[in-house]
């Protein structure tokens, strides 16, 4: 066990050795006024070194905890974060560094980095976050909206996000506004999900027809019917500087969500968008997992810091969810029991 002073010191390559590690790293230094160490940052991946999306996350920690950085820059291979007060509430636009290369962060990673910290603070905070608010392999506005912060919801953390500007893809940015009230965490007992409470999806669109749209969601109410679920849709047309499409389909249970997505591309018919978002949650639906496994990851870290046990079942134990497991123990004595192997499905539970 370490002490609230100890230097804590990670690999970066450890596990996925992506951005996951470092992001977990610092927001648990924030949390217990620790600091933390990280060599071979994101050396497990086609770009190592802190990039843009790192800076906005670590600048805006270190305004919060008053924190003292060595190494942040954009390619740096290094970080030492030492917090120096308590975490305080943030306001305004949060803004980093390396976004001169056309490369902007993802608005939604940064902000669900920052809204455990936040919620544990005491005041409140109105922060909005500069970049892709919708894209491919990357969480979005809307499974960010009405999956992650409704599982977060019920464990007492309450936010409430408004897309300002989309932005579909790291080449532009748009802009997300979150205001996150001062909270109290509570675990989830979801080792099963119990009855289903709904069905539902958001077709988002941006200087698109609205025929366009309107195929993606009669697409999907086909689908649906297929297999006997009543869902309900929203069709929504946003503020972006660029075309855009995108699907977000996610189910709600008694004790358990799971979602599917997926983005458009040029010459990409919006029914095969429909199909891959359906399919994908669909796939989570027939199994038994109460989480689907990029809802695991991000809710992991609150669930460490909650007060009292909690169970989940996951659909897929992925590498990042583990190693983002590993992290936190590094900070704190806790148990978490993960019963199952990488890339399949899984039970954790913490104590």
């Amino acid at each position: 066990m370490t002490n609230a002073t100890s230097l804590v010191t990670l690999n970066g390559a450890y596990g996925e050795g992506g951005g996951a590690l470092l992001r977990a790293a610092v927001a648990m230094a924030a949390l217990h006024q620790q600091p933390v160490f990280v060599s071979n940052i994101r050396s497990g991946t086609r770009y190592p070194g802190l990039d843009g999306e790192d800076l906005v996350v670590l600048f805006a920690l270190a305004s919060s905890t008053e924190a003292e950085l060595e190494g942040a820059e954009v390619g740096s291979s290094t970080l030492r974060f030492t917090p120096t007060r308590r975490a305080k509430g943030l306001n305004g636009v949060l803004k980093g560094a390396g976004t001169e290369t056309g490369r902007y962060p993802n608005a939604l990673i940064v902000l669900g980095t920052l809204l455990p910290v936040l919620a544990r603070t005491g005041t409140y905070s109105c922060i909005s976050v500069e970049g892709e608010t919708h894209g491919a392999n990357a969480i979005s506005y809307d499974g960010f909206a009405n999956v992650t912060l409704q599982a977060l919801k019920r464990m007492g953390i309450y936010a409430f996000p408004e897309l300002a500007r989309a932005a579909f893809g790291r080449d532009s940015a748009g802009e997300v506004l979150l205001d996150v009230e001062p909270s109290a965490l509570n675990g989830l007992q979801w080792s099963d999900r119990g009855g289903l409470r709904g069905l539902h999806a958001t077709v988002t669109t941006s200087h698109a027809p609205v025929s366009a749209g309107e195929r993606g969601v009669l697409h999907l109410k086909r689908l649906a019917q297929s297999a006997n679920l009543p869902i309900e849709i929203e069709m929504v047309s946003v503020a972006a500087n660029g075309p855009g499409a995108f699907i977000t389909v996610w189910a709600e249970y008694e004790r358990g969500l799971g979602s599917g997505a997926a983005t458009g591309s040029r010459g990409m018919r919006m029914e095969a968008v429909a199909q891959a978002a359906f399919e994908e949650v669909f796939d989570w639906m027939a199994s038994n997992a109460t989480i689907d496994p990029y809802l695991a990851d991000q809710i992991i870290l609150p669930l460490a810091l909650a007060d009292g046990p909690s169970v989940i079942s996951v659909s897929r134990l992925t590498s990042r969810l583990l190693t983002i497991i590993w992290v936190i123990k590094q900070f704190i004595p806790i148990h978490i029991t993960v019963r199952g192997k990488e890339n399949e499905p899984g039970v954790i539970t913490i104590h």
